[in-house]
Formats: structure tokens, sequence, C-alpha cells
């Protein structure tokens, strides 16, 4: 069965504390996700995320397909990373890297890795280079904008 990784990098002008506020609070997905994608939030949430936390909800990866996703969030470590993983969802796997930290002073980078194998075997392989990963960057690519929009731009001289 074929496995992946995407990577994305964002350069974002804040602190430490201030993007991981952001982050780390389950309910700013809806907020860094593309509207299209129908995303909701199931179940119950706290204001900040834990180890062994249980995140249901709704999304539409793909505008013919919904389906519930469930994740759990396996690792946390403050301001600096934390890992959500599936456990009932659209991948066979789904292991989500988040990590910040300070490139310079007033600047932060988040790094996302993402380890992955679609589903559906073979056939969701050979999907993999025309839908899967390319619906991947339009999320990322999104998310992008969202956050400039909370954040702001970045300044000329970064």
């Amino acid at each position: 069965m074929p496995f992946y990784q995407f990577v994305q990098e964002q350069d974002i002008p804040a602190s430490i504390p201030e993007v991981w506020d952001f982050i780390s609070s389950p309910k700013n997905l809806k907020v860094i996700t593309p509207p299209e994608m129908g995303f909701e939030i199931t179940n119950e949430v706290p204001e900040k995320m834990y180890p062994g936390m249980i995140i249901t909800y709704r999304v539409k990866p793909f505008p013919f397909y919904s389906t519930k996703w469930v994740t759990e969030i396996t690792q946390v470590k403050e301001h600096e990373f934390f890992i959500d993983e599936q456990r009932v969802g659209p991948y066979s796997i789904w292991h989500h890297q988040h990590f910040i930290e300070e490139r310079k002073k007033g600047i932060v980078t988040m790094k996302d890795i993402i380890s992955y194998q679609p589903p559906l075997g073979f056939l969701g392989g050979l999907a993999n280079p025309f839908l899967v990963k390319p619906r991947l960057k339009e999320i990322f690519n999104y998310r992008e904008k969202a956050l400039v929009e909370v954040f702001g731009p970045l300044p000329q001289d970064s």
C-alpha cells in the first residue's frame, strides 16, 4: 500500500504564545478550513487541547464526499508541537505533526508534516497525485491565507 508525506511551512508575524494559543484551540480549526469543506465539530471540546483528547467532526474533503472524522491528539508539548492521528475517517492512515518555533523575534515558523495513506489501497495510490495531494495543497493554501487574516502579513523585511 502506498504511503506519502505532505510538508508545509508558513512564517507568521507573531510570538510563540500567540500562535500556540490559536492553534491549540480546537475551535479555531473551522477558521483555517475552507468553507466548502463544511467542517463542523460534533462533540464538546475544551478551549485547549490535551493528550488523549478526541475530536469528532463532519467534513467534505471532496465535493462529492462527506464523512465523519475522528482524531485523537496523541502528543502535546506546549509552545512547541502537537500531533493528531485519525481514528476514524477517510484515510487508511493519517498522522499530522504541527511544529512551531521562533525563526526570529516576532516571526514564528509553523511546520506541518502529514504522513498519510489514502483509502482503497492501490486505487488510492493512483488517485494521490491527481486528487488527494492537490486537495491537501488547496486546503493548506487556504489555511495560509486564513492565518494571514488572523495574524496579518509578514513585514517586508522578513
